[in-house]
């Protein structure tokens, strides 16, 4: 191989990066409409996640709502101060997942409280960066007949997290191809 047929092949990888990454910033997924499901799931992690969750809930377009990924120190009552949930809501329609630590363990804890409480229609509620990766990972866990709703949270755009999460865009889809 010569050192041309090397350049030009970095070459197209960098353009194939770049064009990657342009469609990732400027196709952001966007907040839902007011469609109703059966849950509303959010992994904790992004700014206005579990308000706009909590929203979908008050809104009547959702019956129940799992928070995946909840830090093991926090209790209920604390959660329910934070986020202003009447304690009568937290008891009735709100469930704290303690067990993900990452968005392949969300997708897991999803995907069980899914099959746990007979769901066959969610709304994914993330961060718009963060969409596309949350909901393929999910995708791989839940069985193909649960429809999945995206609604994306806005967020501020910094370039460095739009970066690092671009990688990880591309990890989970390669992780995703090769079945790990």
């Amino acid at each position: 191989m010569t050192v041309s047929v090397i350049k030009r092949g970095i070459s197209v990888l960098v353009l194939l990066w770049a064009l990657g990454f342009g469609w990732f910033v400027i196709a952001l997924p966007q907040p839902s409409d007011d469609v109703t499901t059966d849950a509303v799931v959010v992994p904790t992690g992004g700014e206005g996640r579990i308000g706009r969750g909590l929203d979908v809930l008050e809104a009547g377009l959702a019956e129940k709502m799992l928070v995946s990924g909840v830090d093991r120190e926090v209790k209920p009552g604390e959660f329910a101060a934070e986020f202003e949930v009447d304690e009568a809501v937290l008891e009735c329609c709100v469930t704290l997942g303690f067990a993900a630590v990452d968005t392949r363990g969300n997708a897991s804890e999803i995907a069980q409280w899914v099959e746990d409480n007979d769901v066959t229609s969610l709304r994914l509620v993330t961060t718009d960066w963060h969409m596309r990766r949350a909901a393929g990972e999910l995708s791989r866990r839940l069985p193909g007949d649960v429809k999945v709703i995206r609604d994306a949270v806005p967020s501020g755009l910094r370039f460095s997290a739009l970066v690092l999460e671009y990688h990880k865009l591309i990890a989970s889809w390669t992780a995703g191809l090769v079945g790990l």
